[in-house]
């Protein structure tokens, strides 16, 4: 939908709702929250358990780079009481909408208050800031305690209740980080090396020692050409590189591009397995979760690359 359209219908739902102040809620009715990502679903769940609704637009698969609201999600988006979305500009063609919305309920960036020292720029991209903070799980841990801070302004009756939640979820989110660490350590020094199609590992990369190449940049909108591919297959093939590894939430053209030009350039490499990147897996399933998506990513990397 073209994002004039969306801005104008946001405009009109909220005409319709003009009698409604920001927090309008009745005693004892339960949160509806949506937010863009998987990943901030799963980590909102952790907090409010079974005492708010917690709901995603961007299901297993899905680009958030490339995402665009649907009629369909501007009814969950107006009909919520609070929104959570990463920032960064991930969701950078829902930005005009979230802008929108913020004047009538909280819409909450959960990356918003992460020290930018410890943020990447990407100096292929405009010089923009690298929103995948949730593949450093210390930094993940931050946005996490962002979420219960903003739950319980929003939600101030709950507040010990989200506070006990979050603590237990960030003793298992810390616990998960230090696995990740000493699984990365198993793989040979000179084969730590990960390659997939767009540059989304970056803050995996310098949280657990291990060289990250993407063939396209932090962004799926940004586009490879033929240099781009050229000059990695003369990496992998350099550095004898074992594997490379898809993207769910990417077409695997890109990939099947370096892993052709590898072997006219007389060197195999294999794909190493699917990543979850910028989506989780299905939900019901392991990698339908934060801690098992992560730990999903870890094994495939560690037993294509050890």
């Amino acid at each position: 939908m073209d994002n004039r359209i969306v801005l104008f219908l946001v405009i009109a739902m909220f005409a319709t709702a003009c009698g409604k102040t920001k927090n309008e809620r009745k005693f004892g009715d339960r949160l509806n929250i949506v937010t863009t990502t998987g990943m901030i679903e799963d980590a909102l769940k952790n907090i409010v358990k079974d005492s708010a609704d917690v709901s995603a637009l961007m299901g297993p698969g899905v680009d958030p780079h490339l995402y665009k609201a649907t009629q369909g999600d501007l009814n969950k988006l107006t009909g919520a009481d609070a929104i959570f979305y990463n920032g960064l500009q991930l969701e950078g063609k829902m930005s005009e909408v979230l802008s929108k919305l913020s004047v009538r309920k909280p819409v909450v960036a959960v990356a918003h208050k992460i020290d930018s020292s410890k943020l990447k720029s990407a100096p292929d991209y405009n010089y923009a800031i690298d929103p995948h903070i949730w593949f450093d799980v210390s930094l993940w841990i931050e946005a996490v305690k962002e979420m219960n801070r903003a739950l319980q302004e929003i939600d101030s009756t709950n507040a010990a209740y989200y506070d006990n939640n979050t603590d237990a979820y960030i003793t298992e989110l810390k616990k998960l980080h230090e696995w990740v660490g000493s699984e990365i350590a198993t793989i040979p020094d000179h084969q730590r090396i990960l390659i997939t199609a767009h540059d989304a590992f970056g803050y995996f990369g310098e949280a657990y020692n291990i060289e990250v190449k993407g063939l396209q940049g932090i962004s799926t909108l940004s586009e490879y050409g033929l240099r781009d591919v050229s000059d990695l297959v003369d990496f992998i093939s350099q550095n004898k590189i074992k594997a490379v590894f898809v993207e769910t939430s990417v077409p695997q053209r890109a990939i099947n591009a370096v892993v052709e030009g590898c072997k006219k350039s007389g060197f195999d490499v294999s794909i190493g397995g699917n990543l979850y990147s910028d989506a989780m897996g299905e939900s019901g399933t392991p990698e339908g979760t934060y801690v098992g998506m992560v730990k999903a990513n870890v094994n495939t990397i560690v037993n294509a690359l050890k």
